[in-house]
């Protein structure tokens, strides 16, 4: 099953962080994306801008709208997310519990769901007619 791993941080905790020890960071989470590729249990992972490139995009009564974010006043903010793979959701936290940002923030774990499977067995399910 896949899991999305957001990584949640404390801005403020990784600028307080020396250049090395930033880099360092940065490093770890290269090896890590590397050893879960060579397990089969990578699918993607991205580091994000900060919140203050936020837009927040909204469609109301057929007219979209943007303004700057971020959306929430609060310490943590989405830094990153991780796409996993894992057989079980003990595996999951596992994985999760290892990405290296979560020493510094929380990382968010959600399963993923299949809406095309989903609408199948549906399909399947209500039969003809």
């Amino acid at each position: 099953m896949r899991y999305v791993c957001l990584i949640y941080g404390d801005s403020d905790a990784f600028d307080a962080l020396s250049k090395q020890e930033a880099e360092a960071l940065v490093d770890e989470h290269l090896v890590y994306d590397d050893t879960l590729r060579e397990r089969g249990q990578w699918v993607t992972a991205e580091a994000m801008q900060g919140p203050e490139t936020a837009k927040l995009v909204r469609m109301r009564n057929g007219r979209i709208s943007a303004t700057d974010g971020p959306f929430a006043e609060t310490k943590e903010q989405i830094g990153g997310f991780f796409v996993i793979e894992a057989a079980t959701p003990e595996e999951a936290i596992e994985i999760a519990g290892r990405i290296p940002s979560a020493r510094l923030g929380t990382v968010e774990l959600r399963p993923v769901r299949d809406l095309i499977d989903e609408r199948a067995g549906q399909a399947a399910t209500s039969g003809p007619g």
